[in-house]
């Protein structure tokens, strides 16, 4: 293990954080959220840099200019990450720190940005990048009599239509 290694490690441990260390220089963290319940998060070890990379969510069904205006608008708000699209357009937080700067304080710093940002933006992205597939999951929880408790936050999208209340 390096000493680099040894210094995320202990800070993840430190924090109670769960995860994976498959390779030496490589992490896989796993996040805890309220609105989005687990982040997972690479932190890779390269020549000059340390890597993190976090899944925020799938490329989004709908809207997409008003999903990329207020990643790049949040973009202007973030610490030491920002958000970034794959080719198939999947939303990920990514970030690169210099090897010299990786200490306990700063990785938190980090760790902590990925989750306020891929937590506190989680419902938001789903409520512009999903609003259709929100309300057809709520019309056919009402058919079947399904719990509509985890879509509470959004029913403000959700107007009850004359067949969903028979």
């Amino acid at each position: 293990m390096t000493d680099l290694d040894a210094v995320i490690s202990s800070t993840l441990d430190e924090r109670e954080l769960e995860y994976d260390h498959p390779a030496p220089g490589r992490f896989f963290v796993t996040l805890p959220g309220v609105k989005k319940l687990r982040t997972n998060c690479w932190l890779q070890v390269g020549a000059h840099a340390l890597v993190v990379e976090a899944f925020v969510c799938r490329r989004p069904d709908e809207a997409h200019a008003e999903v990329y205006r207020f990643l790049l608008r949040r973009n202007a708000k973030l610490y030491g990450v920002h958000y970034t699209v794959d080719q198939v357009g999947d939303v990920y937080l990514v970030g690169r720190v210099g090897l010299h700067a990786v200490t306990p304080d700063e990785l938190d710093r980090l760790l902590g940005q990925v989750v306020e940002a891929a937590d506190g933006d989680f419902n938001t992205l789903l409520e512009i990048g999903f609003a259709s597939s929100i309300r057809r999951e709520y019309e056919w929880r009402v058919s079947r009599g399904e719990s509509l408790a985890n879509l509470k936050a959004f029913e403000h999208l959700l107007t009850p239509t004359p067949e969903s209340e028979h």
